[in-house]
């Protein structure tokens, strides 16, 4: 099998691929184990590194259908994989570019949120779809919360399932600037190149900062636990989130998934 995590390496800089495009680029095991193990490896010599997807998606999210049949055989850690691999690129030393190419949700979001800069196609389209399956979005909702956008606008992708366009999102600040899809990459390398030519540890310093100034050390990580409590809670009430992930497993989509 191919690997679905494709790394190129240029001088100080990298550029990661999610390529999985039947599957939207939905990050199952092997995708999230394969991210995790780039990450580790451009540790010491990438300075920057832009994340974009295959196809038109930029990410999915978690892939649900192999979430769904590890629950059905009592087997965990999906979720608590993928917080891993988002918070290691926040403490990761290389600065973080999304180039978000399409549709990007849930985990997707998410994957956006925690990178330093982003920059989106206009044919992106992000969304939280995880309220159609009674599910709070445990990682892209504290990711979306955090990155300094209003409570009413993190409140629309949160409870209402609808998605926002790349210029939207520029609008509102998930991402620094839309542009049209053929200029998405030569703009994300022409930033990812210019990133590459400063200084490794004022770099790496500056990133640091980021966190720490109004955010106390530690908060992204505090509200990605908080969002799985929120959803432990919700399930011990009502077995509607089941239904939603049975529903999506059976080939039945749920409010505000699709194309």
């Amino acid at each position: 099998m191919s690997d679905p995590i494709v790394v190129t390496r240029h001088p100080s800089w990298a550029e990661i691929r999610i390529d999985r495009e039947a599957k939207r680029n939905a990050m199952n095991r092997a995708a999230r184990q394969s991210l995790m193990r780039a990450l580790s490896e451009l540790e010491a010599s990438a300075k920057a590194v832009i994340i974009t997807g295959t196809g038109g998606s930029f990410c999915a999210g978690i892939d649900l259908k192999e979430l769904h049949e590890d629950r059905a055989r009592e087997i965990e850690g999906g979720s608590e994989e993928w917080i891993a691999v988002n918070l290691a690129i926040r403490a990761h030393r290389a600065i973080f570019i999304a180039a978000v190419n399409g549709l990007a949700l849930g985990g997707g979001a998410t994957l956006i949120n925690v990178c330093d800069l982003a920059i989106s196609s206009t044919d992106a389209s992000i969304g939280c779809p995880e309220m159609g399956f009674a599910t709070y979005p445990g990682m892209a909702g504290p990711a979306i919360q955090l990155s300094g956008i209003t409570r009413k606008r993190a409140a629309w992708l949160v409870l209402t399932a609808n998605r926002i366009d790349g210029a939207t999102a520029e609008r509102w600040g998930m991402v620094n600037a839309c542009v049209a899809p053929k200029e998405l990459l030569p703009c994300a390398r022409e930033l990812a190149q210019r990133i590459a030519g400063f200084d490794r540890v004022a770099l790496a310093e500056a990133k640091k900062a980021l966190d720490c100034i109004p955010y106390p050390i530690g908060s992204l990580p505090m509200a990605m636990r908080y969002g799985q409590m929120v959803n432990q809670t919700i399930r011990a009430k009502t077995g509607a989130q089941a239904e939603g992930t049975a529903r999506f497993a059976g080939g039945i989509k749920n409010p505000g998934q699709g194309l």
